[in-house]
């Protein structure tokens, strides 16, 4: 018998509250032109551009607004400077750590030579240009992509946010796009063998022997996104400041940026879909409140009991990395793992990984695996459980909440009422048959 097949007869039964569409209301800068923001950026990085100089671009394995659009501009703006520009695969060993599957996760994003107007150059080949640390704190050998040193130029496009795996001045973004990302596989593996630290403290640091090493590294782009997932900054960043102060001031500036959920205290979580295009661990973390790394302090907010999870994204490639943040999911999405992709992201990302990979408990049906999360969340009152539903950790803007948060919601100014209560409508085989009206409205 199938693994998966020894669940198909478990059931699962409580009683669901009535829901109530809900919008959150965020400050929300927006970058109005694309293309003129970039070009104006770069600008001052590109004058040492010679004409026919191959300039590689970064671009990463995360779902980014308009990522296809920007890194389109910058080749333009390398064009226009006399540079002939290519895209170069940036994310570690996402993909399966090969180079046909990289290429594959660029395109699943829209990122294609059609899209962008330039090749796209493969490759997970790397050489060891620099060892970090000392006889007293000996740090991590630096790998960097052959293809990268090979390029006369380099822009490391990437998105600066909060990391969901540590704490630190400099987190994901600009250092993390040059050190995992271009480090490829084995760059990858070296620097998460250190744990948290080897994030934390000597992934900016290789970053920088990079730049000092390659000597090719003419400008960074740095994306910041607001609360809807939109592009609200474009910002170039000299190749010196990056994982140095520049990028640290620019993530200060991304935390207030970010949406959050409005409560708490919350009893069930139903998390619609979760997958690599929403956040490197499947869920942010810094949206659902939990780590999950051994040795790494917990969140202070949100309390999330029980998180469910109904799918995996198809732009994950079977990648569930991060799948060991819920407690529960359905058999549909547990059909969708590719747990080689899944272990080798884990095994990568060393003690960060380890948990994340585990699997939840692995319930038929959409229902049958919310009423196992309303049974399993500690409330001796079910009939006052507190539950939201999302689309998934990126689109928050728009959420569903159960009738027992009402008065919080009416007490929040920055939150709407959408709707009417309504009751969880499932179709004949316990499925809820369309995404979330949430996850609608959101795309």
């Amino acid at each position: 018998m199938d693994l998966l097949d020894q669940v198909s007869e478990l059931r699962s039964e409580a009683s669901l509250p009535r829901m109530v569409r809900v919008r959150q209301h965020f400050d929300a800068p927006a970058v109005a032109d694309i293309d003129g923001t970039v070009a104006r950026e770069l600008a001052p990085f590109l004058t040492a551009i010679t004409p026919g100089s191959r300039v590689g671009i970064t671009a990463g394995s995360r779902g980014i607004a308009n990522i296809g659009h920007i890194l389109r501009a910058i080749g333009d703006a390398v064009r226009a400077h006399g540079g002939d520009p290519f895209i170069i695969p940036a994310m570690g060993s996402h993909g399966g750590a090969t180079a046909d599957g990289q290429t594959e996760v660029l395109h699943s994003y829209g990122i294609s030579p059609e899209t962008t107007g330039m090749p796209i150059v493969s490759s997970m080949e790397v050489r060891e240009i620099a060892h970090l640390g000392d006889d007293q704190d000996r740090g991590p050998t630096v790998f960097m992509s052959e293809t990268a040193l090979a390029a006369d130029g380099l822009i490391i496009c990437g998105r600066v946010k909060p990391h969901t795996d540590f704490r630190g001045p400099v987190e994901s973004g600009l250092a993390k796009i040059m050190t995992i990302g271009l480090g490829k596989h084995r760059g990858a593996q070296t620097v998460h063998a250190y744990g948290t630290r080897g994030l934390a403290h000597w992934m900016p640091r290789a970053a920088q022997a990079m730049v000092q090493v390659s000597g090719t590294v003419l400008a960074g782009l740095a994306i910041l996104e607001n609360a809807y997932d939109q592009t609200s900054r474009l910002v170039g960043v000299a190749a010196s400041e990056i994982g140095g102060a520049g990028e640290a001031a620019l993530l200060e500036e991304a935390k207030g940026l970010m949406a959050s959920l409005p409560f708490d205290d919350i009893d069930v979580l139903v998390v619609d879909e979760m997958g690599k295009n929403i956040s490197g661990t499947g869920m942010d973390t810094n949206i659902i409140g939990r780590m999950l790394i051994r040795g790494v302090p917990e969140f202070v907010r949100p309390n999330i009991r029980s998180i469910v999870v109904r799918d995996l994204t198809d732009e994950s490639h079977g990648n569930g990395a991060g799948i060991g943040l819920a407690d529960i999911m359905t058999q549909h999405a547990a059909r969708k793992l590719d747990l080689r992709a899944t272990y080798i992201n884990g095994l990568t990302s060393g003690i960060g990984g380890v948990q994340r990979v585990q699997l939840p408990i692995v319930m038929p049906t959409d229902v049958d695996a919310i009423c196992a999360g309303v049974l399993t969340c500690g409330r001796g009152d079910p009939e006052n459980v507190r539950v939201v539903r999302i689309a998934n950790t990126l689109e928050i803007g728009t959420i569903e909440v159960s009738e027992t948060l009402l008065d919080a919601v009416r007490a929040n100014p920055r939150l709407e009422i959408l709707s009417a209560p309504f009751p969880w409508v499932f179709d004949a085989s316990g499925n809820l048959p369309v995404k979330s009206p949430a996850h609608a409205v959101a795309h």
